[in-house]
């Protein structure tokens, strides 16, 4: 029997040592396998990791523009953009419609939302935003605004306010008292306290929510229309989706582009 030596058994153990590195090599593998099937057996497939969900578009916040009234009802008359603006409430299905025919024509709306809405419906808000449009309170129970105490008009916005933070991180970017063009003052200073620095009226209503006939919504808009104009327009009515493709192609013939009202006044 052939005697095995220290330096023998030494020698063996180098050999074997080189043969399972080779195998890492070959294979490359970060770490050497512990036996000659692990070697010879295929990788294991990688296991696939889904990319995380992409973060939600920032809300934008209130942002006050120096020299413009507290109270604005239309931007620029010198740049071809104007803003369509739209009261937030009623059937979600219509208000789809509107934006997704919207985003089809390159046009951004400004969506001014009532609160007890949101509360209904609450993936709205974020819809809105993730379409590139802008978002707004338009008092939580939309009621006449103007009319009610200070306490209860205080909370009417800030109500609406809390909606939105909850909903999106921020409190909007635009106030719009409700059952009136125009807010009073102390509904314009309510506001103000509210984060606010402005109210958001218009220079034309489409007169939509009198349900006279998406005709006569594109005529009434059109005849009024022009460069700065904020116009005044509603979800929840048939007429206002069907009118809405013709107003936007005639815009755009009259070279009037429909941005975000923050677009607008940027």
């Amino acid at each position: 029997m052939a005697r095995v030596t220290t330096t023998n058994r030494r020698d063996a153990l180098r050999a074997g040592a080189g043969l399972l590195a080779g195998g890492a090599l070959a294979t490359g593998c970060g770490t050497a396998p512990t036996t000659a099937a692990a070697v010879k057996s295929p990788a294991a497939p990688a296991t696939a990791v889904p990319d995380p969900p992409a973060a939600p578009r920032p809300a934008p916040a209130p942002r006050a523009y120096p020299g413009l009234p507290a109270q604005i009802t239309h931007g620029p008359r010198t740049r071809p953009l104007v803003a369509l603006t739209f009261h937030g409430q009623g059937d979600p299905g219509i208000a789809h419609a509107l934006l997704t025919t919207a985003e089809q024509h390159g046009a951004r709306l400004t969506v001014l939302a009532v609160g007890t809405w949101l509360d209904e419906h609450p993936e709205i808000a974020r819809r809105v935003l993730d379409g590139g449009h802008d978002l707004g309170n338009h008092t939580q129970r939309h009621i006449s605004v103007n009319d009610l105490a200070e306490a209860e008009a205080r909370k009417e916005i800030t109500d609406c306010a809390d909606r939105l933070s909850r909903l999106t991180g921020s409190i909007g970017t635009w106030f719009r008292p409700s059952r009136s063009p125009t807010a009073s003052p102390l509904v314009t200073a309510l506001a103000r306290r509210a984060g606010y620095p402005h109210v958001l009226s218009y220079d034309v209503d489409s007169l939509d929510y009198t349900r006279p006939g998406a005709a006569a919504v594109t005529r009434k808009v059109l005849s009024e229309v022009r460069g700065g104009s904020v116009v005044s327009l509603h979800f929840g009515y048939e007429d206002t989706v069907a009118a809405l493709p013709d107003v936007l192609t005639e815009l755009g013939r009259r070279e009037l582009r429909a941005v975000t009202t923050t677009e607008l006044l940027s």
